[in-house]
């Protein structure tokens, strides 16, 4: 009974493979994402997050595979092989790196919770963008029971997707 009433309050039962929510916000739908690519899952499935911080934590423990030069986004593959993509903005490769920070690299291992970047919301709400942080599960196949907590507000690592 406590495993069902911490799955439904964003907790994690003993053993369950989840990815956590790798910053604070509000989780939506990928279907809600104002773009494409993410909206129509081209990627894979997963969660959006409509951020109200401005750093990302590890949302599971794993090894960075890839920073993107304009640190907009990171790739990681976790422990449970789930394959993921943290975009954090819409269309913010046009910025270039500005207004993001990265704290670690490819190859680094991390552990949930360990801080991966950090960016500036307003400052890229000013420059004109949508901060919409897409969690993308690129695998999706290898978890067909994946499903994704949306229209609540998260905090950084509350369960945003539970893998099986």
């Amino acid at each position: 009974m406590f495993g069902s009433l911490k799955k439904l309050f964003g907790g994690k039962s003993e053993g369950e493979k989840v990815i956590l929510a790798p910053v604070a916000g509000k989780a939506i739908p990928m279907s809600e994402v104002n773009d494409p690519t993410f909206s129509q899952e081209i990627l894979g499935k997963g969660a959006a997050i409509i951020p109200s911080e401005g750093r990302i934590t590890a949302p599971a423990d794993g090894e960075i595979t890839m920073v993107f030069d304009t640190k907009h986004a990171i790739s990681m593959i976790t422990a449970d092989k789930a394959e993921i993509i943290i975009h954090i903005g819409l269309d913010t490769v046009q910025l270039k790196g500005q207004y993001y920070t990265a704290h670690v690299k490819a190859g680094d291992k991390v552990k949930t919770g360990d801080l991966l970047l950090e960016f500036d919301i307003d400052k890229i709400k000013e420059a004109g963008y949508d901060v919409t942080t897409p969690i993308i599960i690129c695998n999706t196949p290898d978890f067909p029971n994946m499903k994704s907590r949306t229209g609540v507000e998260v905090t950084a690592q509350d369960v945003l997707i539970h893998l099986d």
